[in-house]
């Protein structure tokens, strides 16, 4: 088969670089027209994104529901917070090398769970990474002496570089730094769905006996796309370390790990830009909740605090599922595609064709 030549469903790599390159540079211009709290919303909505665009592509592509991100963006956090201390030296380096090392706590963690993942399917999948998040405040007062229990773990102060210290807040470096990450996790992400590897986890999802057949591994693409989708969200669990510098068990609840799931499934399922949706969902909502019970009274205020929230969630979810199954996403592209175009459509139409009318001669 000629080198230039693509399989079905395969998309074009450079393409998608540039359409990563751009939206990275709209990203990162943006952040200088945004205030300090609204560069610091940005940069959880990048940090959720690492963790929602695994999801959707383990869920999208390969049919295996995980219920336990929120635990692998706690390991991720964890490695990038005891690596970071532990560096002698600061400034990019440690930085990257923490973040690395998140990466790596992240894809152990993701590969053993992949090894599971490829004996079971369905409810036994969801229940085993549910018990991984039920299981991760245990762990932490277990190896208390190491992951300091319900404290956490304190990470170095890390502002920024000196150079850029006199035109960009600290908000605004942390945002940009979060978007540069989610940058390279999603683009290497839709690089690996668009590629040879996604075609196979789609044929491991649709029929599972007929990718065997077909010479297809199902047991070491699973276990591969749970360890791609365990990286990801290690990176977005160490870029949320970044941001708070600190990392504790309470963050990473089993609340916040079905919110994850509720955010895929709001934005679109098996859709990046969905995942992107549906975590700016997750980040705003909350927000403007809180904006809307401010001028209540203390007692309605506290009572309303945190299960408004959970309530809105529900109803949302609810609403998207009745009127747009396929997510906020699908529901915009089934509109664009609904939508008429500017300009009528040329359509051949016959042409007339020429009546004889016989003369009187003739007749």
């Amino acid at each position: 088969m000629n080198r230039r030549q693509r399989l079905p469903g395969q998309r074009p790599l450079v393409r998608t670089l540039a359409l990563a390159a751009g939206w990275t540079a709209v990203a990162l211009l943006g952040t200088f027209a945004l205030d300090p709290f609204r560069n610091y919303q940005l940069a959880l909505v990048a940090a959720y994104l690492c963790a929602t665009a695994g999801l959707t592509v383990l869920v999208g592509a390969t049919g295996q529901l995980s219920l336990g991100h929120a635990a692998l963006m706690a390991v991720g956090g964890y490695g990038y917070a005891l690596t970071s201390n532990a560096l002698p030296f600061e400034g990019a380096a440690r930085f990257v090398v923490a973040l690395l090392a998140g990466a790596a706590a992240s894809a152990v963690v993701g590969l053993l769970l992949g090894l599971a993942a490829a004996r079971l399917s369905g409810p036994y999948l969801a229940g085993l990474t549910l018990a991984v998040v039920v299981a991760l405040p245990a762990v932490a007062s277990t190896w208390s002496t190491v992951l300091h229990g319900d404290q956490g773990v304190q990470t170095d102060f890390e502002g920024v570089p000196d150079a850029l210290r006199r035109i960009i807040a600290l908000e605004q470096w942390q945002a940009m730094v979060a978007v540069v990450v989610a940058a390279v996790v999603v683009t290497g992400l839709a690089l690996l769905r668009g590629g040879r590897f996604g075609l196979r986890m789609q044929a491991v999802r649709d029929d599972e006996v007929a990718a065997r057949l077909s010479g297809i591994p199902a047991g070491r693409v699973k276990v591969l796309a749970f360890a791609a989708s365990s990286v990801a969200a290690g990176l977005g669990g160490a870029v949320l370390c970044f941001v708070a510098q600190a990392v504790s068990p309470g963050a990473y609840t089993l609340g916040f790990s079905l919110l994850l799931v509720v955010a895929v499934v709001i934005g679109g399922l098996g859709s990046i830009l969905g995942a992107a949706l549906g975590s700016a969902v997750i980040v705003l909502l909350p927000w403007l909740i809180g904006r809307l019970t401010a001028g209540l009274p203390t007692d309605a205020a506290q009572r309303l605090d945190g299960n408004l929230a959970v309530l809105v969630f529900g109803l949302l979810l609810i609403t998207v599922m009745a009127l747009a199954p396929q997510g906020l996403h699908g529901a915009l592209a089934s509109r664009r595609r609904r939508r008429p175009p500017d300009t009528p459509r040329q359509i051949d139409e016959p042409a007339p064709q020429k009546v004889l009318v016989p003369t009187e001669e003739q007749r």
